[in-house]
């Protein structure tokens, strides 16, 4: 039988069927309310919303609970049962690019992660495609959550560096790439413009920025089209090639 790996505080945590399976010491049932949330019964019980993920196999932190629906609780504090080991985030998923402008009704009011001149847009590359836009930050820059949400990874990946990735309401995604470091664990509720990373370089850059993607439903769309006009002391430098030692 195939593992399963789960993203956590930069860890892959790769976990067998069978140890899937198994319920966590000492865990009880909690009947769903209407009106629940992970996160409210994650604070009733003192438990992470990771730990109820892993001990009930569901498709993430944000997964939609139904009245009358059995939750197993695992014991405060007690660690699912698991083979842990250093590895990349998963970022090797399909998407598709749309180029044209984008129409949402319930899209987030999303924010500026960080404040800087974008010098590679979204689009048409010479070698490939560009799945998001890079803004230039100094080192050591505070970058913001989009808008609120929950963090869905938070780690290494070979092209991307430290990359956070955050899921929103209406099925919503932003990526947050090439950080100095990660301040955010998976699992964790973050509000529009909190710190959830620093400004670097890492992975395949070449200089400090962030690269900054809006997906929906497996979609990636221009994210100038969709966040607020820039202030007046950044602009948009089109280029070729952003501050990539290859193409995202």
């Amino acid at each position: 039988m195939r593992a399963r790996a789960f993203v956590a505080a930069g860890l892959l945590l790769t976990f067998t069927p069978s140890l899937l399976d198994a319920a966590p010491a000492r865990a009880f049932v909690h009947e769903v309310a209407r009106g629940e949330t992970l996160s409210a019964i994650a604070k009733q019980y003192k438990v992470t919303v990771a730990s109820l993920v892993i001990a009930n196999r569901l498709r993430g932190a944000r997964a939609r609970l139904v009245p009358g629906q059995r939750l197993t609780i695992p014991r405060p504090g007690a660690a699912p049962t698991f083979r842990a080991r250093r590895g990349p985030v998963d970022e090797v998923q399909p998407v598709s690019l749309v180029l044209g402008l984008p129409e949402f009704d319930d899209a987030p009011s999303f924010l500026w992660p960080v404040a800087g001149p974008v010098t590679s847009t979204f689009g048409r590359r010479k070698r490939s495609w560009h799945r998001g836009i890079d803004i230039v930050a100094e080192p050591g820059t505070p970058i913001v959550a989009a808008a609120a949400g929950v963090i869905v990874a938070s780690g290494f990946e070979p092209r991307y560096g430290q990359m956070v990735k955050i899921e929103h309401g209406g099925g919503f995604v932003t990526v947050y790439a090439h950080n100095e470091r990660n301040l955010v664990e998976v699992g964790q509720d973050v509000a529009a413009g909190q710190p959830i990373a620093i400004v670097g370089r890492t992975g395949r850059a070449s200089a400090e920025h962030v690269h900054f993607e809006i997906r929906n439903d497996g979609r990636v769309y221009n994210p100038l089209y969709l966040l607020p006009l820039p202030p007046r002391s950044v602009q948009v430098e089109v280029t070729a090639d952003g501050p990539h030692e290859d193409d995202d």
